[in-house]
């Protein structure tokens, strides 16, 4: 394991000076609801790097984003998880023997032999510049806790006056799938002090979000009281994410006045019961779904993934297009954050056609009054409110296996009497329903998304 040295941490000092003399400003309680008034819409590293992107990545996939979808809301880019280890591994992670880059307070910095930028105790801070002079955001996942190896070497915490790491850690509810920190006992002196002195670095480096995994199952209550209060401390403005799932929905009371975002289910990859389970679960949070607080159905699992990921091979998406049509439409009507997945520049045309739908995009970021009409016999249907115009979405779905099935709800159902125009967004159809319902013939796994206009 490698701790940088002090001379490195020292020039990285004078390079952060400017930001560490900016106005520090506390934000009020809940005042991060206005952070992300619509859904936050980006890319993460996780479904195509693993634990293994370099910064030449990431820049590209920045590239790509402002390049092609930041006219549609696309703006965070966000490296995911264990960008302070050296020599980490795809398919899983080295907890052999990991090299972490450490400081002298016990927090991770870049590991500069795959983020070069991050040379001289610079940390994020040049590569968030490159992403900021885009128009963009740019994101970091961290692991809940503090570092174990901080704890071993009893470094100090920094604003703590002498207290060390081993003075506020336990090993309960260590996370069981990587052993790279140990939980932070909420009420001990210094543990808000570490929380504060690691959002103190990100907002010097510039960072907009950040994804805290091991933190929603089970859900880290005492520690996100220190999250929320060291970001609302920071002087910047940083959107929580909470991960993974499933956050217990008697969590929501707490959840809802603490984070921007949090999973509902586990990593959601390309296979269609993945789909189907992130559908059954989504079914309780509806009454959550709220400007600045969202229920969050994970990374989308599209376009080219796992060139270096957990599941898999190097591979387009194994899902059907029927199925990728599915996954984005209730991604969409649920209002759910949008974070895609797979390395933006291998994008084909198909792929590209499912972030850049300007009605769909519309629905995204105006819709209201989220619900779900009925999820029975492999039939969904989802209807959401545009108040800005006084139309009407509808999401219908076949989720069964075996049988093309007719799935349709009654107009009043919608708060529409006499007929509609109806608009599909995805194929751009234009159509009057003139019946007391609509609906359509779909086949097993495939979905439409409509928007009405009542005529009376």
């Amino acid at each position: 394991m490698k701790i940088t040295n002090l001379f490195a941490m020292a020039i990285g000092a004078f390079f952060l000076s400017a930001a560490s003399n900016a106005q520090t400003k506390t934000f009020q309680k809940e005042e991060f609801k206005q952070w992300a008034q619509t859904p936050p819409m980006g890319w993460n590293s996780w479904d195509c790097y693993g634990p293994t992107v370099e910064e030449h990545e990431v820049k590209a996939n920045a590239d790509y984003m402002a390049k092609e979808l930041k006219k549609f809301g696309w703006e965070y880019i966000v490296v995911d998880i264990r960008w302070f280890v050296e020599n980490d591994k795809a398919g899983g992670y080295n907890q052999t023997d990991p090299r972490y880059v450490i400081d002298q307070y016990g927090r991770y910095l870049p590991a500069v032999n795959r983020f070069p930028s991050a040379k001289d105790g610079q940390g994020f801070k040049p590569l968030a510049d490159y992403i900021h002079k885009k128009g963009l955001k740019f994101g970091i996942h961290i692991m809940r806790g503090i570092p174990k190896k901080a704890v071993e070497d009893k470094l100090p915490i920094k604003g703590a006056n002498g207290i060390t790491a081993d003075q506020i850690y336990s090993t309960a509810l260590q996370c069981e799938w990587l052993r790279d920190n140990y939980t932070v006992v909420a009420d001990k002196p210094g543990a808000q002090e570490y929380y504060n002195s690691i959002f103190e670095l990100y907002a010097q480096w510039g960072v907009d979000f950040i994804k805290i995994d091991d933190l929603s199952r089970p859900y880290h209550e005492g520690e996100i009281n220190l999250i929320r209060n060291a970001i609302d401390k920071c002087g910047r403005t940083i959107v929580l994410s909470t991960s993974p799932g499933e956050t217990p929905i008697e969590a929501a009371p707490h959840v809802t006045t603490h984070a921007n975002m949090w999973r509902m289910v586990d990593d959601v990859w390309d296979t269609w019961p993945h789909i189907t389970h992130l559908m059954d679960v989504a079914q309780k949070w509806y009454p959550h779904i709220a400007p600045g607080t969202w229920p969050d159905c994970d990374m989308i699992p599209l376009g080219r993934i796992s060139i270096r990921g957990e599941r898999g091979e190097d591979r387009m998406t194994r899902l059907t297009k029927d199925e990728q049509y599915t996954l984005i439409t209730f991604f969409n009507i649920f209002k759910s954050p949008l974070f895609f997945g797979g390395d933006l520049p291998s994008n084909d045309a198909f792929t590209l056609s499912l972030l850049t739908n300007k009605d769909v995009v519309k629905m995204h970021n105006e819709s209201t009054a989220v619900k779900q009409l009925f999820q029975k016999d492999g039939k969904i249907a989802v209807t959401s409110k545009n108040p800005k115009d006084g139309s009407v979405y509808l999401a219908l779905f076949n989720i069964s296996d075996k049988e093309t099935q007719k799935v349709a709800v009654n107009l009043s159902d919608l708060g529409i009497s006499g007929s509609a125009e109806t608009l599909n967004l995805w194929t751009g159809e234009k159509s009057k329903t003139t019946s007391k319902e609509i609906g359509a013939d779909l086949k097993p796994h495939s979905s439409v998304l409509y928007q009405l206009k009542g005529k009376k």
